[in-house]
């Protein structure tokens, strides 16, 4: 495995607050490609994106969640959904939307922008869709908040290897 590869596992970090610099289309097409990489059963590839940058409708998502701050800050936001019509198995394909928003956030990594994955706001995913103009047959998985990191002094810690196995 690339050590680069290794890095970015170990490096990332969530990334809450953002400068006010935009983060350009053709980086959200690189991020959103890196999803599209994603293992997912029988290569169904269920997954589908909202991109959002305009601020109302930022404005009107942060209202959805109790990380609003977050969604306020970040100048762009990836709305991750799985496709009911492309639905192949529903564990796995939620286990793929996870392999998916992951790979997505180790492409905001190597791009040197900033991350995190909300789900908190999935307790309004009717009220998120209303929003987008989405039809019901997408679930929303995740928003992905992106942006410029104010800074990268965010730590993390973890359990000892011997922890997790058996």
């Amino acid at each position: 495995m690339q050590a680069a590869i290794l890095d970015a596992i170990h490096n990332r970090r969530s990334i809450r607050e953002f400068t006010g610099e935009p983060v350009r289309g053709e980086q959200l097409h690189e991020i959103v490609t890196a999803g599209i990489w994603a293992p997912s059963g029988l290569n169904h590839q269920p997954w589908r994106f909202k991109l959002v940058v305009e601020a109302p409708t930022r404005a009107a998502l942060a209202g959805q969640t109790t990380y609003g701050h977050v969604i306020l800050a970040a100048p762009a936001l990836i709305a991750v959904y799985l496709d009911g019509e492309a639905s192949y198995d529903p564990v796995k394909d939620h286990q793929a939307a996870g392999a998916c928003i992951q790979n997505m956030l180790l492409a905001i990594e190597a791009l040197g922008l900033g991350g995190v994955w909300l789900g908190q706001i999935l307790k309004n995913k009717a009220q998120v869709n209303q929003i987008l103009e989405l039809p019901d047959r997408f679930e929303l998985m995740a928003v992905v908040a992106v942006g410029h990191p104010r800074h990268r002094e965010q730590r993390s810690t973890r359990k000892p290897l011997a922890h997790f196995l058996l």
